[in-house]
Protein backbone atom coordinates (compact mmCIF):
# COMPACT_ATOMS: atom_id res chain seq x y z
CA UNK A 1 0.00 0.00 0.00
CA UNK A 2 1.69 3.05 -1.14
CA UNK A 3 1.66 6.04 1.71
CA UNK A 4 -1.31 8.09 1.52
CA UNK A 5 0.39 11.15 3.26
CA UNK A 6 3.31 11.14 0.81
CA UNK A 7 2.68 14.63 -0.72
CA UNK A 8 1.55 16.16 2.91
CA UNK A 9 3.95 18.71 4.76
CA UNK A 10 1.83 17.84 8.23
CA UNK A 11 2.91 14.75 9.92
CA UNK A 12 0.13 11.63 9.50
CA UNK A 13 -0.82 11.62 13.60
CA UNK A 14 -1.97 15.85 12.84
CA UNK A 15 -3.99 14.62 10.53
CA UNK A 16 -5.90 11.48 12.00
CA UNK A 17 -6.39 14.11 15.07
CA UNK A 18 -7.69 16.47 12.96
CA UNK A 19 -9.97 14.09 11.14
CA UNK A 20 -10.91 12.90 14.15
CA UNK A 21 -12.15 15.91 16.16
CA UNK A 22 -13.59 16.93 13.41
CA UNK A 23 -16.08 13.77 12.35
CA UNK A 24 -16.42 12.36 16.28
CA UNK A 25 -17.41 15.51 18.30
CA UNK A 26 -19.89 18.42 17.39
CA UNK A 27 -17.47 21.17 16.18
CA UNK A 28 -17.23 23.33 13.32
CA UNK A 29 -14.14 23.60 11.32
CA UNK A 30 -13.08 27.07 12.77
CA UNK A 31 -13.52 25.24 16.54
CA UNK A 32 -11.02 22.92 15.34
CA UNK A 33 -8.90 25.08 13.84
CA UNK A 34 -9.15 27.12 17.05
CA UNK A 35 -8.19 23.64 19.19
CA UNK A 36 -5.39 22.87 17.79
CA UNK A 37 -3.99 26.65 17.43
CA UNK A 38 -4.20 26.18 21.20
CA UNK A 39 -1.74 22.67 20.82
CA UNK A 40 0.45 24.76 18.97
CA UNK A 41 -0.57 23.41 15.85
CA UNK A 42 -1.25 26.02 13.25
CA UNK A 43 -3.89 25.16 10.21
CA UNK A 44 -6.36 27.17 8.59
CA UNK A 45 -9.86 25.79 9.13
CA UNK A 46 -10.31 25.14 5.21
CA UNK A 47 -7.35 22.62 5.38
CA UNK A 48 -9.52 20.79 8.17
CA UNK A 49 -12.29 20.74 5.42
CA UNK A 50 -10.28 19.44 3.03
CA UNK A 51 -8.52 17.00 5.26
CA UNK A 52 -11.65 15.25 6.31
CA UNK A 53 -12.80 15.07 2.76
CA UNK A 54 -9.42 13.32 1.66
CA UNK A 55 -9.20 11.12 4.58
CA UNK A 56 -12.56 10.32 6.35
CA UNK A 57 -13.79 8.12 3.51
CA UNK A 58 -10.37 6.34 3.56
CA UNK A 59 -10.17 6.02 7.39
CA UNK A 60 -14.11 4.89 7.45
CA UNK A 61 -13.17 2.24 4.90
CA UNK A 62 -10.34 0.47 6.78
CA UNK A 63 -12.45 0.91 9.98
CA UNK A 64 -15.84 -0.94 8.65
CA UNK A 65 -13.16 -3.67 6.60
CA UNK A 66 -11.77 -4.32 9.83
CA UNK A 67 -14.75 -5.02 11.93
CA UNK A 68 -16.74 -6.93 8.91
CA UNK A 69 -13.15 -9.24 8.69
CA UNK A 70 -13.95 -9.45 12.82
CA UNK A 71 -17.68 -9.97 12.61
CA UNK A 72 -18.35 -7.12 15.01
CA UNK A 73 -21.56 -6.63 14.54
CA UNK A 74 -24.47 -8.70 15.35
CA UNK A 75 -27.38 -10.72 13.24
CA UNK A 76 -29.41 -10.91 16.14
CA UNK A 77 -31.82 -7.81 15.49
CA UNK A 78 -31.84 -4.78 13.57
CA UNK A 79 -33.29 -1.92 13.79
CA UNK A 80 -34.43 0.62 10.74
CA UNK A 81 -35.21 4.02 10.24
CA UNK A 82 -35.32 7.27 8.19
CA UNK A 83 -34.89 10.49 9.01
CA UNK A 84 -35.68 13.71 7.49
CA UNK A 85 -33.08 16.29 6.35
CA UNK A 86 -33.82 19.23 4.43
CA UNK A 87 -31.33 20.36 1.66
CA UNK A 88 -31.95 23.59 -0.10
CA UNK A 89 -35.14 24.13 0.56
CA UNK A 90 -35.59 20.33 -0.34
CA UNK A 91 -36.49 17.24 1.79
CA UNK A 92 -34.45 14.29 1.54
CA UNK A 93 -34.25 10.71 3.37
CA UNK A 94 -31.17 9.31 5.57
CA UNK A 95 -31.95 5.39 5.92
CA UNK A 96 -29.86 3.96 8.74
CA UNK A 97 -29.68 0.99 10.08
CA UNK A 98 -28.49 -0.69 13.57
CA UNK A 99 -28.21 -3.35 15.30
CA UNK A 100 -29.34 -4.05 18.84
CA UNK A 101 -26.43 -2.64 21.03
CA UNK A 102 -26.57 0.86 18.82
CA UNK A 103 -23.97 -0.61 15.66
CA UNK A 104 -24.48 1.85 12.86
CA UNK A 105 -24.84 -1.13 10.32
CA UNK A 106 -25.78 1.23 7.07
CA UNK A 107 -26.65 4.48 6.10
CA UNK A 108 -28.29 5.71 2.65
CA UNK A 109 -29.32 8.80 1.47
CA UNK A 110 -32.07 9.46 -0.80
CA UNK A 111 -34.62 11.95 -2.50
CA UNK A 112 -37.32 9.42 -1.91
CA UNK A 113 -39.07 7.36 0.68
CA UNK A 114 -40.90 4.78 -1.62
CA UNK A 115 -40.28 1.02 -2.14
CA UNK A 116 -37.50 1.53 -4.52
CA UNK A 117 -35.26 3.29 -1.62
CA UNK A 118 -35.87 1.19 1.37
CA UNK A 119 -35.09 -1.71 -0.88
CA UNK A 120 -31.92 -0.82 -2.08
CA UNK A 121 -31.13 0.20 1.30
CA UNK A 122 -31.67 -3.09 2.63
CA UNK A 123 -30.07 -4.98 0.40
CA UNK A 124 -26.96 -2.93 0.81
CA UNK A 125 -27.63 -3.90 4.47
CA UNK A 126 -27.27 -7.37 3.93
CA UNK A 127 -25.12 -7.81 1.05
CA UNK A 128 -22.90 -6.57 3.63
CA UNK A 129 -23.63 -8.07 6.67
CA UNK A 130 -25.85 -11.11 5.68
CA UNK A 131 -29.22 -11.53 7.15
CA UNK A 132 -30.87 -10.72 10.62
CA UNK A 133 -32.96 -12.96 12.60
CA UNK A 134 -35.32 -9.91 13.24
CA UNK A 135 -35.92 -6.74 11.73
CA UNK A 136 -37.38 -3.74 13.63
CA UNK A 137 -39.34 -0.99 11.50
CA UNK A 138 -41.66 1.48 11.72
CA UNK A 139 -45.07 1.23 10.17
CA UNK A 140 -43.96 2.73 6.71
CA UNK A 141 -44.90 1.17 3.88
CA UNK A 142 -42.65 1.48 1.94
CA UNK A 143 -40.43 -0.83 4.55
CA UNK A 144 -42.97 -3.50 4.62
CA UNK A 145 -43.23 -3.76 0.51
CA UNK A 146 -39.44 -3.76 0.72
CA UNK A 147 -39.41 -6.68 2.99
CA UNK A 148 -41.88 -8.95 0.69
CA UNK A 149 -39.94 -7.93 -2.26
CA UNK A 150 -36.75 -9.91 -0.25
CA UNK A 151 -38.97 -12.79 1.20
CA UNK A 152 -38.29 -11.57 5.14
CA UNK A 153 -41.71 -10.04 5.46
CA UNK A 154 -41.87 -13.03 8.39
CA UNK A 155 -38.79 -11.45 10.38
CA UNK A 156 -40.20 -7.96 10.86
CA UNK A 157 -41.46 -6.51 13.55
CA UNK A 158 -43.29 -2.98 14.25
CA UNK A 159 -44.20 -1.61 17.41
CA UNK A 160 -44.45 1.84 19.35
CA UNK A 161 -41.61 1.55 20.98
CA UNK A 162 -39.71 -1.09 20.50
CA UNK A 163 -38.03 1.09 17.28
CA UNK A 164 -36.19 3.25 20.10
CA UNK A 165 -33.06 2.09 19.38
CA UNK A 166 -32.74 3.62 16.54
CA UNK A 167 -34.81 6.88 17.58
CA UNK A 168 -32.09 7.21 19.92
CA UNK A 169 -29.52 6.76 17.59
CA UNK A 170 -30.68 9.40 15.21
CA UNK A 171 -29.89 12.21 17.93
CA UNK A 172 -25.79 12.53 17.87
CA UNK A 173 -26.58 12.81 13.70
CA UNK A 174 -29.11 15.35 14.55
CA UNK A 175 -26.81 17.86 16.62
CA UNK A 176 -24.07 17.52 14.35
CA UNK A 177 -26.40 18.43 11.36
CA UNK A 178 -27.32 21.50 13.52
CA UNK A 179 -23.05 22.33 13.80
CA UNK A 180 -22.86 22.00 10.11
CA UNK A 181 -25.71 24.47 9.52
CA UNK A 182 -27.28 21.86 7.57
CA UNK A 183 -25.75 20.13 4.08
CA UNK A 184 -25.06 21.23 0.47
CA UNK A 185 -25.94 18.27 -1.25
CA UNK A 186 -27.34 14.67 -1.02
CA UNK A 187 -23.62 14.11 -1.51
CA UNK A 188 -21.96 15.44 1.09
CA UNK A 189 -24.70 14.06 3.50
CA UNK A 190 -23.91 10.45 2.42
CA UNK A 191 -20.50 11.00 2.50
CA UNK A 192 -20.57 12.41 5.87
CA UNK A 193 -22.93 9.88 7.32
CA UNK A 194 -21.10 7.44 5.91
CA UNK A 195 -17.42 8.38 7.87
CA UNK A 196 -19.14 9.44 11.10
CA UNK A 197 -21.00 5.90 11.35
CA UNK A 198 -17.66 4.26 11.04
CA UNK A 199 -15.88 6.23 13.47
CA UNK A 200 -18.65 6.21 16.04
CA UNK A 201 -18.68 2.55 15.45
CA UNK A 202 -14.63 2.32 16.62
CA UNK A 203 -15.27 4.74 19.54
CA UNK A 204 -18.49 3.16 21.05
CA UNK A 205 -16.87 1.20 23.98
CA UNK A 206 -20.52 1.51 25.91
CA UNK A 207 -18.77 3.12 28.86
CA UNK A 208 -22.27 2.65 31.18
CA UNK A 209 -22.17 -0.83 30.98
CA UNK A 210 -18.06 -1.68 31.62
CA UNK A 211 -16.19 -1.05 34.82
CA UNK A 212 -14.02 1.92 34.60
CA UNK A 213 -10.37 -0.46 34.52
CA UNK A 214 -11.81 -2.41 31.13
CA UNK A 215 -13.51 0.73 29.68
CA UNK A 216 -9.94 2.59 29.87
CA UNK A 217 -8.28 -0.30 28.50
CA UNK A 218 -10.83 -0.61 25.24
CA UNK A 219 -10.26 3.19 24.94
CA UNK A 220 -6.54 2.69 24.42
CA UNK A 221 -6.92 -0.07 22.19
CA UNK A 222 -9.75 1.96 20.43
CA UNK A 223 -7.23 4.73 19.94
CA UNK A 224 -3.75 2.75 19.02
CA UNK A 225 -5.63 0.83 16.14
CA UNK A 226 -7.00 4.55 15.08
CA UNK A 227 -3.27 5.68 14.82
CA UNK A 228 -2.56 2.83 12.70
CA UNK A 229 -4.82 4.20 9.94
CA UNK A 230 -3.39 4.52 6.25
CA UNK A 231 0.08 3.28 8.13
Amino acid sequence: MRNPFRYFNSSPEVIRLVVMMYIRYPLSLRQVEDLLFERGIDICHETVRFWWNRFGPMFAAEIRKRRVHHQSYSRWRWHLDEVFVRISGETHYLWRAVDHEGEVLEVYASKRRDRVAALKFIKRAMKRYGRPRAIVTDRLRSCRAAMNVIGNAANQTCGRWLNNRVENSHQPFRRREVVMAKFRDIKTLQKFASVRASIHNHFNLERHLKRRDIFKRNRSAALAEWRQLGA
